[in-house]
């Protein structure tokens, strides 16, 4: 009964923080200068210069009389609290309001548009991950002090020491035919052919996976290092404990005692990732999907910075936060599912 109460606690806990951090961020983006406001002005200014030349005191004219206007326009003419008041509630956290650089498109279809690209790309990456990491990580555990260890340890840490928008880099110049001399096995950039809409579904399948094998190896390699290294540690430290002790007293074998007393324990610490399965379709890497020219979330949020396409970023991060909290609860979820021993009960 009490962890039924802890999941509803923690469930309800999440409005007010998704109210916080939403709050804050609408707050700081309303003083970053470049604003839409600035933007619309200066593009006024720019057209009015196009046309004839003209005295200052007839642009500064122009420009005044304007502003409110175009501050109308954009809804800044109202307060902060209004604003956010109608950004979180009649906009439906902004899903609704219309996007400053595609005046065609709202926020949400825009999302629509790219998250399925980003979707593919995160849980790909993510199920490879824990699929290489996890059973590397138990072998290094039944090989400790070994060569195997010693190797794997050394080509981890390598990896990790490039970061995954230099090994993207590293991995055009080698296989896209990019530099002379090298192999051209892979295409250079996007996420499917020219003759896609051509293609049957299973050549359709091929190119997405032909186009997909580089930019997934830079996202694995992210995480490559950490979960490794997470898995044989504390997979090692349960080996320590006085349980896996007396199996092995009792002339049980190691991996005896790793496969069937050890390892369910040590997942504990890997559960905590896996609530970030929820926000994966909008965690695209924005250098990885930048180097490979890929139209997925990260290079749509990137825009929006770049372009102070604030309906579009506060969407984005919206959906980002909303997820990313609710992944938290189920990373505790899993916690119960793994241990069941773990008591939420307040002390």
């Amino acid at each position: 009964m009490e962890r039924f109460e802890y999941f509803i606690r923690r469930l309800l806990v999440i409005i007010p923080t998704f109210i916080g951090i939403t709050v804050l961020c609408f707050c700081l983006i309303q003083f970053v200068p470049g604003g839409p406001v600035e933007q619309m002005m200066m593009k006024m200014k720019g057209m009015g210069a196009a046309e004839g030349p003209a005295d200052s005191s007839t642009t500064e004219a122009l420009s005044d009389s304007q502003r409110k206007a175009i501050e109308k326009h954009f809804g800044f003419d109202q307060p902060i609290y209004a604003r956010y008041y109608k950004w979180l509630v009649s906009d439906r956290i902004g899903m609704r309001m219309t996007s400053y650089a595609f005046p065609n498109k709202t926020a949400w279809q825009l999302i629509q548009e790219r998250f399925h690209i980003s979707l593919i790309f995160g849980i790909t990456g993510f199920i490879l991950s824990y699929l290489i990491c996890i059973p590397l990580g138990i072998a290094k555990t039944l090989r400790h002090g070994q060569p195997f260890d010693v190797i794997s340890s050394i080509i981890v840490f390598t990896g990790y020491a490039i970061p995954p928008f230099a090994f993207g880099m590293i991995l055009k110049m080698i296989f896209c035919g990019t530099v002379e001399g090298f192999f051209d096995f892979f295409p250079v950039t996007g996420f499917y052919s020219d003759s896609f809409e051509t293609l049957s579904w299973i050549a359709q399948l091929k190119d997405v996976i032909h186009h997909m094998i580089l930019p997934i190896l830079c996202y694995v390699i992210g995480n490559f290092a950490v979960l490794t290294v997470l898995m044989k540690n504390s997979l090692m430290e349960q080996l320590g404990k006085d349980y896996v002790r007396m199996v092995l007293a009792k002339g049980g074998s190691k991996t005896r005692a790793v496969w069937g007393h050890a390892l369910r324990n040590s997942l504990i610490p890997i559960a905590t990732g896996i609530g970030s399965i929820l926000t994966l379709m909008f965690a695209g890497s924005v250098v990885i999907e930048q180097v490979f020219e890929i139209p997925g979330m990260g290079r749509l949020s990137l825009e929006a910075i770049v372009g102070r396409d604030y309906p579009v970023f506060m969407g984005i991060l919206s959906l980002t936060s909303l997820l990313g909290l609710i992944g938290n609860v189920l990373s505790d979820f899993c916690y119960v599912l793994i241990d069941p021993r773990i008591n939420f009960q307040k002390q």
